[in-house]
């Protein structure tokens, strides 16, 4: 199963992403600090779409975590609902390892579990049907994201939900016009991790191109499609140390991504952005913010 991705095309944040999941020669382990970091950042936000989805599952059984990475956010589902079953399913053995520890420093080993699995097949080895399926920026790494949609909801017990993370908005940090430099620097990086996105997307094996209607994608998996919501991540300046530590990383990331693809005044502007000792860059400005929408789509699946 895909891991939690490392680019921020609508998060994405970055979230998130260099590289797309199917990538042999990603070191997961270097990744955790920053799967570990920005998951704890953005725990408001998740817990604000736990607490929706509570309202449609208030007693799920059995919650699986699909492409949990290195475990932070199975650890959020353990916490909201603490009376289910977690099972936390990715297809790298370092980062379940790591969901396994952070487990255990929890105390959630006893109703704690991992699958090392890859979408959209991979789910077989559950014990009994889920009543929730959690997906968050994973099945646009596969390359047939419809399929990938059935493959989750084939693994769901009637009534159970589907809750995928898609879309969203461009995070942002950064004022318009940083006082050097052209206004409008992340605009322009957004535009270019789209292209970037887009042909991430075709090199996947069995890409399949479909219109990003994610209700009309779960409905065509042979789900209900039961809501649509967008959760918020606003921290205003100033910024504390691990937000401005994520925000760093962001920029760095697309700096070694995108840098070819700007012209010289925007790299010139990235650099200084990222120079320590540059006391308009991203190590001392005290107008630094995080600012990122995501959205939620579920779908249930009809009862016998």
């Amino acid at each position: 199963m895909a891991h939690q991705h490392r680019h921020e095309h609508t998060h994405e944040r970055t979230h998130e992403h260099a590289q797309a999941h199917n990538h042999g020669d990603i070191d997961f382990a270097k990744m955790i600090p920053m799967l570990e970091g920005q998951a704890q950042l953005f725990a408001p936000l998740y817990a604000d779409a736990l607490a929706w989805l509570s309202r449609q599952q208030p007693e799920p059984g059995l919650i699986v975590d699909a492409g949990s990475g290195p475990g932070i956010i199975s650890g959020f589902f353990a916490e909201a609902f603490p009376e289910a079953r977690i099972v936390a399913a990715d297809s790298s053995a370092a980062l379940l390892e790591r969901a396994r520890e952070n487990a255990e420093r929890l105390g959630n080993t006893d109703r704690f579990s991992t699958i090392e699995a890859e979408l959209p097949d991979g789910l077989g080895e559950l014990e009994y049907p889920a009543d929730l399926v959690w997906s968050s920026r994973v099945v646009h790494h596969v390359g047939d994201q419809r399929a990938a949609l059935t493959a989750l909801a084939a693994v769901l017990a009637p009534g159970g939900t589907l809750a995928v993370m898609e879309g969203g908005l461009p995070e942002r940090n950064l004022p318009r016009d940083l006082g050097f430099g052209r206004p409008g620097l992340e605009t322009r990086l957004d535009l270019i991790e789209q292209t970037w996105f887009t042909e991430m997307r075709t090199t996947l094996p069995g890409h399949v191109r479909e219109t990003e209607d994610w209700p009309a994608l779960l409905t065509a998996a042979g789900l209900r499609p039961s809501g649509t919501r967008t959760f918020l991540l606003d921290l205003p300046a100033p910024l504390t140390d691990e937000a401005r530590a994520h925000v760093i990383d962001v920029f760095d990331r697309r700096r070694t991504m995108f840098g070819d693809e700007l012209d010289a005044e925007d790299r010139a502007t990235l650099d200084r952005l990222l120079d320590p000792d540059d006391k308009a860059g991203l190590h001392h400005r005290p107008d630094l913010f995080v600012l990122s929408a995501l959205t939620l789509y579920t779908g249930t699946k009809p009862r016998e």
